[in-house]
């Protein structure tokens, strides 16, 4: 399976949970003159969102969005670039949820688990 085709698989499995996630893309396209336009952030996850926390007791007991960056890859074989393994190091850094995800599963395990189970970046990246 492609890696566009479990994406589109991860948001629909995001929509069914009502969850807000965005595909983030980043390239050169051409106008209909033929002027390239850059847009994106290089490092930047595939997929960005919010997944909802309630916060405890200390803090009012309010729910607060997390900030959650996905990264897309093939169940085997796709190796995590450097700039995406820093952006996801910095994401889990600052206190939001970054990670690898290779399923709808995978993505589905990120966004219910949240701080309870440590968040595995691409062991297949020789960084991590």
């Amino acid at each position: 399976m492609s890696e566009s085709a479990i994406q589109r698989a991860i948001r629909v499995r995001l929509g069914q949970l009502r969850l807000p996630f965005l595909r983030y893309q980043v390239g050169t396209f051409l106008t209909r003159n033929g002027s390239p336009i850059h847009i994106g952030e290089k490092g930047v996850s595939d997929l960005i969102g919010i997944t909802p926390h309630v916060v405890t007791r200390e803090d009012v007991g309010r729910t607060i969005g997390v900030f959650t960056a996905l990264e897309i890859k093939k169940p085997k074989g796709s190796r995590t670039a450097e700039h995406q393994s820093a952006y996801l190091r910095l994401v889990n850094k600052l206190g939001g949820l970054g990670a690898v995800v290779r399923s709808p599963e995978d993505a589905e395990a990120v966004v219910r688990e949240k701080w309870n189970a440590k968040i595995v970046l691409d062991h297949s990246s020789k960084d991590e």
